[in-house]
């Protein structure tokens, strides 16, 4: 009989009693484990998406665009996973720009693509609104140039070093520098090629962590130039379109607080635009988002009360099937806090190995997300990360095992050796 006197017997004893019955040990584990999975990878994917919308909307007041859906706009011009509902005039554009309550109004223009990723035609005002950082290169200055996102860039050198691209190394962001490449019409993958304008790399953006690591940014003229040259049949044409020339959108910045209340209402009313704000339209979307997360967060919630009941029935089971091994070592000299302990540190095991097994899951859960969410090119989530919450996890892990032991553990206290020698 292993001497329980000391701790150390006592965890020994506990991990052989408890791995006696593998089965139910291990469909306690799995249940448990799962459970705490779920919780991690809520606390992940939940918390790494709200601080990416927080991050890409900072310093936006008001986005600017055609008439539709609010948050349809919100979604193309701010986090650039959405179609926008449409053109806005650039003599619109150019009023609102010149509006006394605007401070500053940043034009977007979108509609194409290079190998998923949008190419958003602006001006120096949208990097510098996310205080981006040039890797190599620098910021375009005639049409035809084109910056690379973090994520882009990337991605061009894996397709340069891949067997399309001749396997030849590119030696870094800088290698990328005076390559061209060509953008298809549309923000699906298919689109048509605009073959007779390729652009010229001209620099890199550093990794911000926000939607311009995902972004090809280029001048709006460039955009212009393009499509002009596409849709027009001859200099007459080409004339009129110049005439009639439109961007998607305008990130617009409040000159002061009061503007909040009367521009959005004079551009809803007064002018062919639609007005959107973030932090409305952010608000209604991450609603939206947590009704999912709170199925999920249910979910993991009830395999945690399945686990413990789980738990509980293995443990109170347990007692009645060792009674004799109980009377035995109340009979060598055991306490029966001792004896009520051997409950606890199994059901402790328990704990220990679902919070390893739990958080490693839910971390490469969030893993799995992030690698679909970065194949359609959307906001990064990683699961090579730690938050703060989860030091909690094991905790909840603990509170949990004890909570569904102590009845038994209690039962194996209260063990009367006399009445249990006394039996036939």
């Amino acid at each position: 009989m292993e001497n329980i006197a000391n701790g150390w017997g006592l965890l020994r004893l506990s991990w052989r009693y408890l791995w006696s019955r593998p089965l139910p040990a291990a469909l306690n584990l799995l249940l448990l484990s799962l459970g705490l999975a779920a919780v991690v990878l809520v606390m992940l994917v939940g918390t790494q998406v709200d601080e990416g919308f927080d991050r890409d909307v900072r310093g936006i007041d008001l986005v600017v665009g055609a008439k539709g859906s609010p948050l349809q706009l919100i979604l193309a011009g701010v986090f650039h996973i959405d179609v926008p509902p449409g053109n806005i005039a650039l003599e619109d554009f150019e009023a609102l720009q010149r509006h006394p309550l605007v401070a500053k109004a940043i034009p977007l223009s979108l509609g194409d693509s290079f190998a998923g990723y949008r190419m958003v035609g602006t001006t120096a005002d949208y990097p510098a609104h996310y205080r981006a950082q040039i890797a190599a290169g620098r910021l375009w200055r005639l049409p035809m140039e084109a910056v690379l996102g973090a994520t882009v860039a990337q991605a061009m050198e894996r397709a340069a070093q891949g067997p399309q691209g001749g396997g030849m190394a590119v030696g870094g962001a800088g290698g990328l520098l005076g390559r061209s490449f060509v953008g298809t019409h549309g923000l699906a993958p298919g689109g048509e090629a605009h073959g007779g304008h390729p652009y010229g790399v001209v620099g890199v953006l550093q990794a911000c962590g926000c939607v311009l690591d995902r972004l090809v940014l280029t001048s709006t003229e460039s955009v212009w130039q393009v499509h002009e040259a596409a849709q027009a049949d001859d200099p007459e044409d080409l004339e009129v379109l110049r005439q009639e020339r439109e961007v998607t959108l305008a990130l617009v910045r409040y000159r002061s607080p009061l503007a909040a209340v009367t521009l959005p209402r004079y551009i809803n009313t007064s002018t062919p635009m639609q007005a959107a704000a973030p932090a409305v339209e952010v608000t209604r979307l991450l609603r939206l988002l947590g009704v999912g997360a709170d199925v999920l967060r249910a979910f993991g919630a009830v395999l945690l009360g399945v686990a413990a009941l789980s738990v509980f029935i293995a443990l109170w089971n347990a007692v009645r099937e060792r009674r004799a091994d109980l009377a035995m070592l109340r009979m060598l000299g055991a306490p029966p806090a001792r004896v009520g302990g051997l409950l606890l540190c199994e059901a402790l095991w328990l704990a220990v190995l679902a919070s390893l097994l739990g958080l490693g899951l839910g971390h490469l859960l969030a893993g799995v997300v992030g690698q679909l969410l970065a194949a359609q090119n959307a906001m990064p989530v990683t699961g090579a990360v730690w938050l703060p919450g989860e030091w909690a996890v094991p905790g909840l892990a603990v509170a949990l095992a004890v909570l569904a032991a102590l009845p038994p553990a209690v039962q194996a206290y209260r063990v009367d050796v006399a009445e249990l020698l006394g039996r036939p």
